[in-house]
């Protein structure tokens, strides 16, 4: 009886016992739900997400983008080495000046082909030094290529090569391409062939100031494609895989990508080439003026509401600027439909105007708006 009494007692603290932790379980676990509140995920199926599928675009690329080889001959090193300004570089190069041959140049970069039977554009830096270029195809053919012609102010230059059968990149519209859009950087980076990178378009009308030829034409497309040595004359195309710049510059403190990489316009580098390949040179046409860029300071000084534009600082004897009527001081706003909001933008879209074409640029003097008509002379 006694045995009974305490199993019975020691059912009934059993019971307290799991009803005091259930109680205390149930508790703890409404306040962890409570510090934790509930996030509810958007599952709107109507948003329409991005599509980060290129490679349809890369395959309309590929067979249009070739690795260049680009040599100095035995006997342009050897001219390059009597062409010594100082007699004594020989006790400090490489090259010796009594021994040997001396040190050929090379390197390698990318190139666009722009027509069926072989032309291809590619940077001037990638083959100035050289004038012994090959190149090699997607498929693995090789040609040697001549060079046609070249712009050190453009840093642009135009290969051929022996072919009829080529597959030339499809050219977009520099001008309609938006910043935040996508782009693909194709070429040839460390000498690893056919190379695909993906970014977008971080600005436009960029100049960095790295061309170091009086003249030289900087209006950059900036992306964050990663682009590197070999990468240089290589395809910027869109989404859709068209050719919207050659891939020129990057900046950066190595000489390897460091999230920034620059493009010629495709708009403006055609123009290059198409002069390059009838006339064997770049004909530029000129404003013939000293400009800088409109700013809050030169906007008081000036008296207008606004902060973009170019202002002419000089206007230079025999000029188009000259003939057509510019003055220090005016703003200019717009060029035919172009409207201009800095340096690189106008210098850009002068430089595709054709020697003897007439434009209409709006200036603003004194708060006045005016529209010339400027006949576009060459600089000689």
């Amino acid at each position: 009886m006694k045995q009974l009494s305490y199993l019975i007692i020691a059912g009934v603290l059993g019971g307290l016992v799991v009803l005091g932790g259930s109680h205390l379980l149930t508790k703890n676990n409404q306040q962890d739900i409570e510090e934790k509140p509930f996030v509810r995920m958007a599952t709107n199926n109507s948003v329409n997400l991005p599509s980060f599928d290129f490679t349809e675009a890369t395959s309309r690329t590929l067979d249009g983008v070739v690795h260049i080889k680009a040599k100095e001959s035995q006997e342009k090193a050897m001219q390059r080495r009597q062409q010594r300004r100082s007699p004594f570089s020989f006790f400090f190069d490489d090259d010796s000046f009594f021994f040997g041959e001396p040190r050929r140049r090379q390197g390698t970069g990318s190139g666009v082909i722009l027509t069926k039977d072989g032309y291809i554009v590619t940077n001037n830096h990638v083959i100035e030094f050289a004038d012994e270029v090959e190149v090699t195809l997607h498929d693995n053919r090789r040609f040697d290529a001549e060079i046609i012609g070249r712009d050190p102010q453009s840093d642009i230059a135009v290969l051929k090569v022996d072919a009829n059968d080529l597959a030339p990149v499809s050219l977009g519209d520099s001008d309609e391409i938006k910043v935040g859009e996508w782009v693909l950087a194709v070429g040839n980076p460390f000498n690893l062939t056919s190379t695909v990178t993906a970014g977008i378009v971080s600005a436009k009308s960029r100049s960095l100031g790295v061309n170091r030829n009086q003249g030289a034409i900087e209006s950059f497309i900036q992306t964050d494609a990663a682009v590197n040595p070999g990468n240089s004359g290589g395809a910027l195309v869109d989404k859709d895989g068209n050719l919207v710049g050659i891939n020129t510059a990057i900046a950066s403190q190595t000489g390897s990508f460091a999230g920034y990489s620059f493009a010629i316009p495709v708009n403006i580098a055609i123009k290059i080439v198409d002069d390059i390949i009838q006339y064997g040179s770049y004909q530029r046409a000129y404003l013939g003026i000293g400009i800088t860029n409109l700013d809050g300071d030169f906007a008081n000084e000036l008296g207008v509401n606004f902060t973009t534009g170019v202002v002419v600082m000089d206007v230079y004897d025999g000029g188009s600027a000259q003939y057509g009527g510019l003055l220090p001081n005016d703003i200019i706003t717009k060029v035919d439909t172009h409207t201009i909001k800095n340096v690189p933008e106008l210098q850009e879209i002068i430089g595709r105007y054709k020697v003897g074409e007439t434009i209409e640029v709006y200036i603003n003097r004194r708060g006045k708006e005016i529209v010339l008509p400027i006949t576009l002379r060459s600089a000689s």
